[in-house]
């Protein structure tokens, strides 16, 4: 973005225009007879005075102030002014092109559920397109106040509200993640319109929306992830056995306080599961031993020769 005074003419021109600029101010600096602008591909130039439009430039080109703007700009506002001394005026180009701009959900939604009273949180993911469409009021309400406004000053705004209206979309569009993921079209389509009355009021016009994912926050996905795994072994005896070797791991990689509590117990409870099992493996049949003596299954109390019945809990002993 530069300004170059020339020996016979200062040139107003956008000559650095980036991709992320909707639209920049040339400052209020002073036109003279021999100035010129120059408009080039993707823009347009518009011509304030005293904070109102005085014509918009909207073919490229190289214009002559003496002899192509002040004609054009008298006869379209009745614009007039003597040469004696230069006018102070500004000069907004505006990019014209299509922006294409990627969002993310600002804060996790929540999805109801039974489950939790508080709701499911969910992230979403996509992109929109905007363009400018009203620049009377794009100049009225953005650039009166500002010399430069770029995509990530409208990105802003749109996450700002874009929370509550997939809130909306959500109570109306699926209660699940596959319901949203398969309604996703329908959600953008809906979100587009809202977001499109809200971004009109400074002159721009939503003319896309899109929602490309819906997904759970990391820590929930792991949770989740964790939950199925546990689901799919089955067994109980292996689901200890899976929980012992993830608070192993988790000691390894340093876990939290609560997560080193939790390894703990569920490593203790595959603990005692395993010693019982040792146990009831190593055992003899009831009432044999390699000595010829007997004892009791149950409680292990030495049995007499002969006895029908342990003396101790009273089981019966068979033969």
């Amino acid at each position: 973005m530069a300004i170059f005074q020339g020996q016979f003419a200062n040139v107003v021109e956008w000559n650095e225009a980036r991709d992320d600029v909707i639209f920049w101010k040339w400052g209020n600096n002073e036109l003279k007879k021999s100035s010129r602008l120059v408009v080039r591909p993707g823009q347009d130039a518009i011509f304030l005075y005293n904070g109102r439009i005085e014509g918009i430039f909207t073919d490229e080109g190289n214009y002559e102030m003496e002899s192509q703007i002040i004609p054009f700009l008298s006869t379209l506002k009745g614009f007039k002014f003597g040469f004696n001394s230069g006018l102070r005026a500004e000069v907004v180009f505006v990019n014209v092109k299509e922006f294409l701009i990627k969002w993310g959900t600002k804060n996790a939604v929540l999805i109801p559920t039974p489950q939790l009273p508080g709701g499911l949180p969910i992230r979403a993911f996509g992109t929109f397109t905007m363009k400018v469409s009203d620049y009377v009021t794009l100049m009225d309400k953005v650039a009166g106040i500002k010399n430069q406004f770029t995509v990530d000053d409208v990105k802003d705004r749109v996450v700002a509200v874009l929370d509550g209206l997939l809130m909306r979309s959500i109570a109306k569009e699926g209660k699940d993640m596959f319901n949203l993921q398969a309604n996703a079209a329908d959600i953008g389509s809906d979100i587009c319109v809202q977001l499109d009355m809200q971004m009109r009021s400074i002159g721009l016009s939503i003319t896309g929306f899109a929602v490309s994912s819906f997904s759970y926050p990391e820590e929930v996905q792991e949770k989740i992830n964790r939950t199925a795994s546990y689901h799919m072994v089955g067994d109980v005896d292996k689901y200890q056995k899976v929980g012992m070797v993830d608070a192993m791991a988790s000691e390894k990689t340093g876990s939290s306080s609560m997560g080193d509590a939790m390894g703990s117990m569920v490593g203790m409870m595959a603990g005692m599961q395993m010693a019982k099992d040792m146990t009831q493996n190593a055992a003899p049949p009831q009432g044999k031993t390699p000595g010829g003596a007997k004892f009791c299954s149950e409680c292990g109390q030495k049995l007499a020769a002969g006895a029908k019945f342990c003396p101790e809990c009273g089981l019966k002993i068979g033969d």
